[in-house]
């Protein structure tokens, strides 16, 4: 009996175990890609994109005969996309169960013939151990203004509807350019203001360490970082954006911009004004920034808080104001003296007034009488942050890292209230 229960026992262990290494288990994605007269195509570009987690799980590029073989999950479901210069791109749907699959496809050739051009074609995406490698103009379609328009075409990256960056379902804890952090790495600001015309690779950082000598050794599985590189060309120079509006009742909207890039330094001015409603400084922005504050204690700093607990940001619902008046200016810098020091640092101005009125009547039916009342009430908010930060590297061996930050907020309020009765 004894000996009946332990292999019942061990069977059911066995079981247990090989059902658990199908779930977990590993599949390959195999197929031909060819044109629409059946030859085969080389160098095309096949992704696989989880649709549960949105990762890019698979990468490959087909062999001279059109042959590509990837890596995928089990019981999941893919889009697979499959990319070839000169060829519409198609996109096809892929389930897995608990065997291989195999998929072919075929591309149609493109309206614009591309016979007798002569042409240079790099990988789309590579990926080397904890690095995904975007190659830009791969996905660029023309019509991209902005980093975040690239981004939407980008296997397994995409913008919320709030602008913040997710890479395979995580968030991006910052983004930088050429190795030097973006307005803090505020992943906000760089998705709305980078111009995409100058991208020429975007890499993907996972399992991000801030401290080097840390890399591989703390857990930061959950930290991705976007590194943006620039064209050849664009590695020095300036440019600039200038938008304005104009409406009915005296509103209106400006946001001048103004960038300076160089191998040492760059400079990053944004501002914006306007009296429509639209705050370009919102209370999550307010605390990823201030999350510099939570950062020191990660790195040596020092924090100056003058203010009050008032946030110094506005907290009104736009349809409840009878008025906005906004400003907003940016201002971004990092510059490398040397290739073991870096200097860094950001300033942010945000003011924001607001007009309120409420009109009430009240009629007394006794005394018959009535009561008109008018509230009036005006609210100011200003802010002002400021980071300063040290980066110093003698060796592999050796970081030392210092913040300085500094916050100031006022919030202002004043109310004003008529009341007339009317006696019959």
């Amino acid at each position: 009996m004894k000996n009946i229960l332990r292999q019942s026992t061990k069977a059911f262990f066995v079981l247990l175990l090989c059902t658990s290494t199908l779930w977990a288990q590993k599949l390959t994605l195999t197929g031909i890609v060819r044109d629409s007269e059946g030859a085969p195509l080389e160098m095309a570009n096949v992704v696989a994109i989880n649709q549960a987690t949105k990762a890019l799980d698979g990468f490959g590029i087909t062999d001279a005969k059109g042959r590509y073989r990837i890596n995928i999950n089990g019981n999941s479901t893919y889009e697979v996309k499959v990319s070839f210069i000169g060829y519409e791109p198609a996109t096809i749907n892929v389930k897995t169960s608990g065997a291989d699959v195999s998929q072919d496809v075929v591309l149609e050739q493109q309206a614009e013939s591309l016979d007798e051009v002569e042409l240079t074609y790099e990988i789309p995406v590579t990926i080397k151990g904890d690095t995904i490698v975007y190659n830009t103009d791969s996905f660029a379609t023309g019509t991209e203004k902005k980093l975040e328009d690239l981004i939407k075409n980008l296997p397994g990256m995409t913008v919320n509807g709030e602008g913040q960056i997710e890479v395979e379902g995580k968030s991006v804890s910052k983004v930088m350019i050429d190795g030097k952090e973006f307005f803090d790495g505020d992943t906000k600001l760089a998705s709305k203001n980078i111009p995409a015309k100058a991208l020429d690779k975007i890499e993907v950082l996972r399992n991000y360490s801030e401290v080097g000598q840390l890399r591989g050794v703390t857990d930061n599985q959950d930290n991705v970082v976007l590194n943006i590189k620039l064209k050849t060309g664009k590695d020095k120079f300036w440019f600039g954006e200038f938008a304005a509006a104009g409406g009915a009742d005296d509103t209106f909207l400006a946001h001048p911009k103004l960038f300076y890039y160089s191998p040492t330094t760059s400079v990053n001015l944004i501002t914006d004004f306007n009296n429509i409603g639209t705050l370009p400084f919102t209370t999550r922005d307010y605390f990823n920034f201030t999350g510099g504050m939570r950062n020191l204690t990660r790195r040596g700093g020092t924090s100056f808080n003058p203010a009050s607990n008032n946030l110094g940001i506005s907290l009104l619902q736009n349809d409840r104001a009878q008025f906005i008046d906004t400003k907003f200016g940016a201002f971004n810098f990092s510059h490398s003296p040397s290739e073991e020091l870096t200097l860094s640092g950001f300033a942010i101005y945000s003011y924001t007034g607001t007009d309120l009125k409420n009109e009430s009547q009240r009629t007394y039916i006794v005394s018959n009488q009535s009561e008109n009342t008018t509230s009036l009430t005006r609210q100011k908010s200003t802010l002002g942050l400021a980071k300063l930060s040290s980066s110093f590297k003698p060796s592999a061996a050796l970081q030392w890292d210092y913040d300085l930050l500094y916050k100031n907020s006022l919030q202002d309020e004043n109310r004003s209230v008529t009341s007339i009765a009317q006696v019959t």
